[in-house]
Parts: structure tokens; sequence; C-alpha cells
């Protein structure tokens, strides 16, 4: 199973960022609206009988952390200089890295070692693909919950199923 905690971008904001992918030209791919999220740790592939171990680690995490506004801010490329293989809006917020930060300490099996950006992405490039200029955001939205995502690569992209959802500390959904 292919595994990754995430928190989703709402549909008004995901709406906002889809319209700026307009401005794409090239070989970038978009990525679709309603897989629009933060990645707060990228698990890869994990046995089955993994999963109930890391259920519940987002269980426990969920009920350390309080719920926290999230804002979109301007977009970046990964990485930030050179060819660009990915663009992304940048994305605040302290229960981000307070999120990233107690799934990696649980789950060090799973910590790259990279530094936490938390970000949102909007496109991958696939061939040759000029940057796109700069766009500012300036859209806040609340986060009460963080999702457990299983995805399938398929031809036509990627395929997600929430395999579990967490509420933070005290949410109410």
């Amino acid at each position: 199973m292919r595994l990754f905690f995430a928190s989703f971008v709402p549909e008004e904001i995901a709406r906002q960022l889809a319209e700026a992918q307009k401005a794409l030209k090239g070989a970038w791919k978009p990525t679709r609206p309603d897989q629009m999220h933060v990645t707060l740790l990228f698990l890869g592939n994990v046995a089955e009988d993994e999963l109930g171990r890391i259920q519940g680690v987002g269980r426990d995490v969920a009920a350390e952390v309080a719920p926290f506004t999230a804002r979109i801010k301007g977009t970046g490329y990964f990485p930030p200089a050179g060819a660009p293989r990915v663009w992304f809006a940048k994305a605040e917020g302290e229960g981000f890295f307070e999120l990233a930060e107690k799934l990696r300490m649980a789950l060090p099996e799973f910590d790259d070692g990279k530094p936490f950006k938390a970000h949102v992405t909007l496109a991958r490039k696939k061939g040759p693909a000029p940057r796109v200029p700069p766009v500012i955001f300036d859209a806040t939205y609340p986060v009460r919950r963080f999702h457990l995502v299983q995805s399938r690569l398929e031809k036509t992209g990627p395929r997600y199923t929430i395999l579990e959802s967490f509420d933070l500390k005290g949410a109410k959904t």
C-alpha cells in the first residue's frame, strides 16, 4: 500500500488555486483540485499488516494537536533555481509543522531527513515548459483534521482513497 498523511485544501481554496493553473503552458501536469493537499508525511509502500499501527499513530498525534488556521501564500518552485520539477503554493500554519514533526517522531522509519516545507503542489513538469510568473494568494482556512491516504498510481494519474480521517484535539466536525 502506498500511503501518506495529508491535510486537504477546502473546495473554495482549491478553486482559487485551479484558477492560477490556467497560466500553465507546455508540459506541466496540473494537480486536480480535488487532490490538492499539504503532505504531512509520505510513507511510501507499506505492508498491510502495518496499517493498524500507522492508523493508531494518526489518532495519537491528532489528540495532541489543536485545530489551527492555514494560509496559502505565493507560488514557488522545487528546486528554487535551475529547471523546476514542481510548481507549488506555499502553505503556512504552525499546526502543519507540529503535525509533521509528531508524525516523523512516531514513525522515524519513514522520515526522509529532508526539512518539512508545507506546500500544495499545483503542477509537475513532465517535459519542456516555461515557468509561470509568481502568483500571490492570501487565502485562509481552518484545519480541523488530517487524513491517512492511499495513493494508487494509474496511467491517468494518482487515485486517492482516504483510509481514515483524524479530528484534531477538541475539533468539532
